[in-house]
């Protein structure tokens, strides 16, 4: 391995640079050096970009004294160049998919498979806490337990959408909003998350699923892969919409997929009594929660951070052909065009964009 590699590196609000920075060693005997091959940029990225996670730097102060800036990013598939002694089930030169998480597997949160709560400082870490895979070379902790075998037969786009995306989508959507073949569902923001949701929401048979979204490009899309209705809010009243597709009974389960008050908004509307909101979004800021009108209509509401439990799971089927992931590849850039890959992103909706991909090698 080269001493130095390029990295997407973040300093602090509205400042990312590529730049040079050291290529990483073995810390830990349970570590593994990943040469990344492919990534991607996810809505977190941006959120911390625009100064959404201060603890990043005041983490690293406390920790070192100084923060020197983060390398970004969680997702990306790439090839093992070194291990830790203690690493058996990955060698040099596997295919492999990192996850988002790291987990220890032996910690109590572990051990209940809250996998995003390692006690162990794992976690969601990669691109947080400790440098991540936006560069050319990455370290990924507790790489037995982090790590996947990528099948030669799976698209490689499609792999490193089994970082995060997929699995985020399914378990805190899908999963913690218990999809039931027969349901009504309603996906509020047709970003990735919410076409991950749209997409592994199909695997439990909803009788109906409503995109709602202010993006027609994102909503035709939605529509081609497996969404019933399609409501643009900028043109109709989304709440009153739901209510006339439901005959005024409302969703088993609304996905709130974006992070914002006025989609928030939308889900909690929308619940029919003894129906689930999983709220998957990042919020920034606190929104406004009825309670006095909800607490009535024995509704679950639930929130989460991603635990990869069934990542291997989504694997398999990804393999099987039966979730048409890669048209969420919308674009791909070449390493030296991260910069512009960031732009893009940024800028989604006037780039008709949805996840962008990386080529590093």
């Amino acid at each position: 391995m080269k001493a130095i590699m390029k990295a997407m590196v973040y300093y602090g609000e509205n400042d990312i640079r590529f730049e040079e920075r050291p290529t990483p060693k073995i810390i830990d005997p349970a570590d593994a050096i990943i040469r990344v091959t492919k990534t991607t940029i996810c809505g977190t990225d941006l959120g911390i970009w625009k100064g959404k996670n201060p603890e990043i730097q005041e983490n690293a102060i406390q920790t070192t004294g100084q923060f020197n800036g983060r390398i970004l990013g969680h997702e990306g598939i790439g090839i093992v160049e070194e291990v830790g002694s203690s690493v058996k089930n990955f060698k040099k030169g596997d295919k492999v998919i990192i996850s988002c998480v790291s987990k220890c597997g032996i910690c109590e949160n572990c051990q209940k498979q809250l996998y995003s709560h390692c006690q162990n400082h794992g976690g969601w870490i990669m691109g947080y806490m400790i440098d991540g895979t936006q560069t050319e070379y990455v370290r990924t902790p507790f790489a037995d337990t982090s790590l996947y075998l990528l099948p030669e037969e799976l698209n490689e786009d499609v792999a490193v959408f089994l970082s995060d995306v997929l699995p985020t989508s399914h378990e805190i959507g899908v999963q913690y909003g218990n999809v039931k073949p027969g349901d009504t569902i309603a996906v509020v923001g047709t970003g990735p998350i919410g076409m991950g949701c749209l997409l592994t929401a199909q695997l439990y048979s909803p009788e109906q699923i409503i995109a709602i979204d202010m993006d027609d490009n994102r909503l035709k899309l939605a529509r081609e892969l497996g969404a019933t209705h399609t409501i643009n809010s900028t043109r109709e009243d989304a709440i009153q919409r739901v209510m006339e597709i439901t005959h005024d009974r409302g969703v088993d389960c609304a996905m709130e997929a974006v992070g914002v008050e006025a989609t928030w908004n939308i889900c909690q509307n929308i619940v029919k009594e003894g129906g689930h909101l999983a709220n998957v979004g990042v919020h920034g800021k606190s929104v406004n929660f009825e309670l006095n009108k909800l607490w009535i209509k024995n509704l679950t509401i639930t929130t989460g951070l991603v635990n990869t439990n069934t990542t291997r799971m989504l694997l398999k089927t990804c393999c099987s052909g039966k979730l048409p992931l890669e048209r969420l590849a919308t674009h791909h850039f070449k390493f030296d065009e991260f910069e512009k890959a960031y732009d893009v992103f940024k800028h989604a909706a006037e780039q008709n964009a949805m996840k962008v991909i990386i080529d590093i090698t």
